[in-house]
């Protein structure tokens, strides 16, 4: 038999009506934001959705017909390039969470130390975020140039001649290319939030562990790294979107090419619908990519959210 305790279902009971009231007197500043977001961000991505089910050109004097799962079909039975770029999206993915994440990691528990000119070296680091991503990829294209480009000339200044290469000519390395300015251009922005993380952890904590006789690596794995846990939900979660959603770095450096070699779905996506005017096509594989980052987001947060109850 359960005994409800009075005392505290009444004073539960004032202190949800002082969280509703709250909500309510929020509610007139958050109104604007949500309609900006429904009208520019979740209206625009359920009707790429809607358009996924209709053969569209684009133009106005045409109306879209309704085909049903056609589109997905034709996507996934004669698409090669579909398969491409959604084999490339998954490497971009899989690269972002492995090489940028550790590097800004490594680089913020560096610049978390005393040092001289600590701050100059975190705003080196940093300055490339603030660059376009159209201008980073001007800046790249010219330094992976074949004939005049920076990384050719210095491996043959120093006697590697033999391992220059078309960075951006070869459909076996042009991805991989391109994912090197990327972690050039992105691995400050992930640095600067794994620096912000590193400044609430308890210092007390960490001069414990050192009383005790724990070594550098031991204070990281046992207090340094379970306090940067919500900062790393955080930095995984936009790596993710961001890495699907990867668009001017590619169209700035490649296009795509070579042989669309660096395809990927938010390109692909585009270039079906804009390009070759198949709006319905370009819907599908845009419903692709909002799946795919849905599978991969929504799991890790319920899981990330079940080990911040435990």
């Amino acid at each position: 038999m359960t005994v409800l305790d009075p005392v505290g279902t009444r004073s539960a009971q004032p202190a949800k009506r002082r969280r509703d009231r709250r909500f309510l007197r929020a509610l007139p500043y958050l109104l604007p934001a949500a309609v900006l977001y429904v009208w520019f961000l979740a209206y625009p991505m359920l009707d790429a959705v809607r358009l996924s089910f209709y053969e569209w050109s684009g133009f106005r004097s045409e109306d879209p017909e309704f085909v049903g799962l056609s589109n997905y079909e034709r996507m996934l039975t004669a698409d090669p390039v579909f398969w491409t770029s959604l084999k490339n999206s998954i490497i971009w993915v899989v690269l972002s969470l492995l090489v940028p994440m550790t590097l800004s990691l490594v680089l913020a528990l560096a610049l978390n130390q005393k040092m001289a000119g600590r701050n100059v070296f975190r705003a080196v680091f940093y300055i490339p975020a603030v660059f376009a991503s159209i201008t980073v990829a001007a800046m790249w294209r010219w330094i992976y140039n074949p004939t005049l480009g920076a990384v050719n000339q210095i491996l043959e200044g120093v006697g590697l001649g033999s391992w220059t290469q078309q960075w951006l000519g070869d459909p076996d390395i042009a991805l991989y290319s391109v994912f090197v300015a990327a972690v050039w251009q992105g691995v400050g922005f992930t640095m600067v939030l794994f620096l912000a993380g590193l400044q609430q952890v308890p210092q007390e904590l960490i001069d414990a562990a050192k009383v005790d006789g724990a070594g550098r690596w031991q204070v990281f794995k046992a207090v340094t790294l379970p306090a940067l846990r919500p900062t790393t939900v955080v930095v995984v979660i936009l790596t993710i979107i961001n890495s699907l959603k990867v668009f001017d770095l590619i169209v700035g450096m490649t296009g795509g090419g070579p042989a669309q070699s660096t395809q990927v779905l938010a390109l692909w996506s585009y270039t079906q619908s804009f390009s070759n005017h198949s709006f319905g096509m370009g819907g599908a594989v845009a419903t692709v990519l909002l799946l795919l980052s849905l599978c991969l987001v929504v799991p890790y947060m319920i899981w990330s959210m079940k080990g911040e109850e435990h």
